[in-house]
């Protein structure tokens, strides 16, 4: 009887050791949710992006819009994509890291994916 209490304490003990180490790496592991606000977004891009990419079109490039699916055959399909391109800029289009704070690249980001879903309409 003492053994069966001793090896059920264990087994115990083993459970809830590969419960807490599932938790840990699936918090460690998991990349936070981006919470871009659209509305506000679409104010930034008014401000900071409109001159160069009005109604989703490139005025530098032509053959790089922010269409649904230019983005997607460029690998920016993806609102974290869209923060690393605003972020680190690419070609002409410079990098807005030290002019915006990463709350505000998230919600352009936010705004020109929604907005690329919707064929900027």
């Amino acid at each position: 009887m003492f053994k069966f209490l001793v090896g059920r304490i264990q087994l115990k003990k083993l459970f809830i050791s590969i419960v807490t180490v599932f938790v840990v790496l699936t918090t460690l592991l998991t990349r936070p949710a981006l919470a871009g606000d659209a509305a506000v977004g679409k104010q930034l891009f008014g401000a900071n992006c409109a001159s160069c990419h009005a109604g989703g079109k490139n005025a530098v490039n032509p053959a790089k819009t922010l269409s649904s699916a230019d983005l997607t055959a460029n690998g920016k399909n993806s609102e974290e994509a869209i923060m690393n391109q605003i972020k680190k800029g690419a070609g002409a289009m410079p990098a807005f890291a030290g002019r915006l704070n990463d709350t505000q690249i998230a919600d352009i980001a936010s705004y020109v994916f929604a907005q690329a879903a919707a064929d900027w309409k």
